[in-house]
Parts: C-alpha cells; structure tokens; sequence
C-alpha cells in the first residue's frame, strides 16, 4: 500500500480545510487507517482512526467534535473545521493493523495563524 496525503496549508483560526490521503493497493480497504499529526517540538499524536474490527471512529480529545475522518477505498479524508492555532502541525495519514501502522504518507503541513 502506498499513500500520499496532502491539502495542508496555510489557514487563519476557525477556518476549515479538508486533508486527502490517496491510497494505491488494492489491499487497502483491508487496513486500520489513522491520522496523525505533530507539532513542533511535540511528540507524534494519533488523532483520528477508522479501524476494521471497531465500529465507529476514533478521535483524539482536542479533535473530537471538530475534526471529521472518512474513507472510501481510494484513500482516507480529514475534515477539520474550527482550526486552532494549536491545530498547527504536519499531519500523517497511515495504514495499518491494530496500532501496528505499516504504511505512512508522506506528512502535509497545516499552519493556523492570525
């Protein structure tokens, strides 16, 4: 599975942006699929996850409300609206099986400022 996420940039407080991760593979319906994200100075953080054997999706406290994550077999989606300064990071999209994440897009950056 090979992913490619992007749609970062450069938004002000409370705007809203939608990040894209393509997937290639066919196997890829197959795999949990999270987002990540880390700011500066701050460890890597696991914000949003579609995992097979669970209904529903995970989502990180600070996202939770905010943030909306969807797939399809093309690739995974973050909608993320109400951004906050403390959104800024590079975010990660990856593949993988029960907290095992095998495949990692290449991070796209999002920076809130004012």
């Amino acid at each position: 599975v090979q992913l490619q996420a992007y749609g970062g940039g450069l938004v002000h407080p409370g705007d809203s942006l939608r990040l894209s991760c393509a997937a290639s593979g066919r196997n890829f319906r197959n795999y949990d699929v999270g987002w990540f994200r880390q700011a500066p100075g701050k460890d890597q953080e696991l914000i949003a996850a579609n995992r097979r054997s669970a209904s529903g999706t995970y989502y990180e406290d600070s996202v939770k409300g905010r943030f909306i994550m969807s797939r399809d077999n093309a690739g995974a989606y973050l909608r993320m609206n109400g951004l906050k300064v403390e959104d800024t990071a590079v975010y990660y999209c990856a593949a993988g099986d029960r907290n095992n994440w095998y495949y990692w897009g290449q991070g796209t950056l999002v920076t809130v400022s004012s």
